[in-house]
């Protein structure tokens, strides 16, 4: 493993915590492997140099310091669920700042304006929010995420199209940036930083403290749960273009929300209708849902209930905390990308017949719009201001790192679904991030990619806060070639 003592800058991180030795970790030390978080995608193991526990934003400045002058790159850790483990760097010798002490929590009891720590996960935040004055906002599912990574990438969730994603609700934040230098970022203070972070944040320092904008709480929803096992071809078609020409709608209520899942054993379609039983038994009635008297429909109207509700349901699918390898894509579809009827036969043809090297595999699409479309796509560095649609492949290999024929799966689908629906540039999530993607900032972050590598190069020029997948400076930045699909 080596000697941790050899590590440059061994004494500098040390002192930046205080001369803690709870604080720091260094890759050598004898305790290391226990003390540092594991990889949450075991297909691409990574051992960052340096593993850091501050309790101050003074200290992550101290330790941005350190690993500049030292020439480490770094990021920052908050829930560790990077697809590709970006938290502890992407890739082996990274300097990783731990926020699981930022744990700040007030409300102004005026404003409803909510000051978050980084390393807050959403599980407590939903409860902690809950517990000053009813409150909520728009997040994910998994109650593990934490907010540091999901505040700055986008946080889509069961309420975004009503109140927009999570990054829509941030008003201010701390940030860390390359230079050591602390800075208060907002629409009227360091906005280029303010307008990179909402998005891309990963690239451009290290956000400690939020200050986010709520809700009051919904006062009762319905959550509709329908499963199909059976069926050839051309049912599962008919399904799916009924449950589409649904979404498809550009009235379409902001109260309901929905996904459709393809698994190995059938589709399942679930979500949330925020109204009463008649109302929602009326929408049914007027968009011609073909599930009326099947499957699970319960009444709801504890707040807490309900996202928990939503939370077991993630859980039974995603498998939540527990580590396992796997490969994962996405793809966002605007109104004009939607599928045609040949579109989705070949794509049913395609999932009944190619080889998939896992039986535990699952395509989502989730209906998105709303809220999240009433932005300017240049209003954030985040650009999917269009997408109506996601869709979220996976294929888990259990403790084994996927092989060949998973991520040939997987990338034969997407070009299945990119070759059946109208010719447009091809947009994926950076909050999955795929590590073998082409052109992936491009594809991550469209047409903000060029000002987000202007603002880069103005205050990283180092290159100090990077992944695999970050933006790139200007003179670094010619196009990613990623691994070649298979």
């Amino acid at each position: 493993m080596g000697n941790s003592a050899s590590v440059a800058g061994r004494a500098c991180f040390v002192a930046a915590v205080g001369h803690d030795p709870n604080l720091v970790t260094f890759r050598g030390d004898l305790l290391y492997e226990f003390r540092i978080q594991p990889s949450y995608n075991l297909a691409i193991p990574v051992h960052p140099t340096v593993v850091t526990y501050p309790k101050t934003t003074a200290q992550v400045a101290e330790i941005v310091s350190c690993a500049a002058a030292q020439n480490y790159k770094m990021q920052a850790y908050s829930g560790g669920h990077s697809y590709g483990n970006y938290g502890l760097g992407g890739e082996d010798g990274h300097v990783v700042v731990d926020l699981k002490n930022f744990q700040d929590f007030t409300m102004d009891p005026d404003t409803h304006v909510a000051t978050i720590g980084a390393g807050t996960s959403l599980g407590d935040l939903q409860d902690r929010l809950w517990h000053a004055g009813g409150r909520a906002m728009a997040h994910g599912s998994c109650p593990q995420v934490g907010v540091g990574g999901h505040f700055t990438i986008g946080g889509l969730g069961m309420m975004s199209r009503q109140w927009g994603m999570s990054l829509d609700h941030v008003v201010e934040a701390q940030v860390v940036l390359a230079n050591s230098s602390v800075v208060t970022a907002s629409d009227t203070q360091n906005q280029d930083i303010f307008w990179a972070i909402k998005g891309a944040a990963a690239s451009f320092g290290i956000v400690t403290k939020f200050k986010v904008r709520t809700h009051g709480v919904p006062k009762a929803a319905i959550q509709y749960q329908y499963t199909f096992s059976q069926g050839d071809v051309l049912d599962k078609v008919k399904l799916f273009m009924a449950w589409q020409n649904i979404v498809a709608k550009p009235n379409l209520t902001r109260n309901f929300s929905t996904e459709l899942t393809i698994f190995q054993d059938g589709i399942m379609i679930m979500g949330s209708f925020f109204g009463t039983r008649d109302e929602f038994h009326k929408f049914e009635l007027e968009n011609d849902l073909p599930l009326q008297g099947l499957g699970n429909v319960a009444y709801i109207t504890n707040w807490l209930s309900l996202v928990a509700h939503t939370a077991e349901d993630y859980l039974l699918r995603l498998t939540g905390n527990v580590l396992t390898s796997f490969y994962a894509k996405s793809l966002s579809f605007t109104a004009d990308e939607l599928f045609n009827e040949q579109g989705l036969v070949t794509l049913f043809t395609y999932l009944d017949a190619a080889p998939k090297g896992t039986p535990t595999w699952w395509v989502i699409f989730d209906l998105e719009g709303g809220a999240t479309n009433d932005v300017p796509v240049n209003a954030t560095s985040y650009a999917h201001r269009d997408a109506i649609m996601w869709m979220q492949s996976y294929a888990v290999a259990g403790f084994e790192p996927p092989g060949f024929i998973i991520k040939r799966f997987l990338n034969r689908l997407h070009g299945v679904v990119i070759g059946n629906r109208a010719p447009g540039a091809v947009r994926s999530y950076p909050g999955y991030v795929d590590p073998y993607l082409r052109n992936a900032q491009e594809t991550y972050w469209g047409p903000n990619l060029a000002r987000l590598q202007d603002i880069k190069t103005a205050v990283d020029p180092d290159d100090v806060f990077h992944n695999p997948q970050s933006v790139k400076v200007n003179s670094l930045s010619p196009p990613d070639p990623g691994s070649h699909d298979v």
